[in-house]
């Protein structure tokens, strides 16, 4: 399992109001900011996403280059990658697939795809089979 990702961002106020739109329907809605200088020489300063006490996607200001990253986030239910979708294109987001089954893996596989700002590829994914049964 990841612990953390970082991506490269052009505009970081845009890059935050956008992921905070999307990742807002999958439950990821704790945000912090942590000043490069408290880190070692050199690092950056970022803007973090996270849940459930993690903080596990970072922003950070710096060269763009949208074809060095897809990140697929977890959805809990195909409402949730519809939600997540629908406030991707209202943040302005450019369609990459709209929401449904991706036979191509498997049926059961639920997903949406989009370029965020910076034109990086997102997946917003439900796998049924990783989910308990309620």
């Amino acid at each position: 399992m990841l612990d953390h990702v970082f991506i490269s961002v052009s505009n970081l106020d845009r890059s935050i109001a956008f992921y905070g739109a999307v990742f807002a329907p999958l439950g990821i809605t704790t945000r912090v900011d942590y000043d490069g200088k408290d880190g070692p020489p050199g690092h950056p300063d970022l803007k973090g996403f996270g849940a459930n006490g993690r903080i596990f996607f970072w922003l950070r200001a710096g060269h763009v280059d949208a074809r060095a990253a897809h990140v697929g986030f977890v959805a809990s239910s195909h409402a949730e990658v519809d939600a997540a979708y629908k406030a991707a294109m209202k943040a302005g987001a450019t369609d990459n697939g709209a929401p449904g089954a991706r036979l191509y893996y498997d049926p059961r596989y639920y997903a949406a795809s989009f370029f965020d700002p910076d034109g990086y590829s997102i997946e917003i994914v439900y796998k049924s089979w990783q989910h308990p049964q309620k």
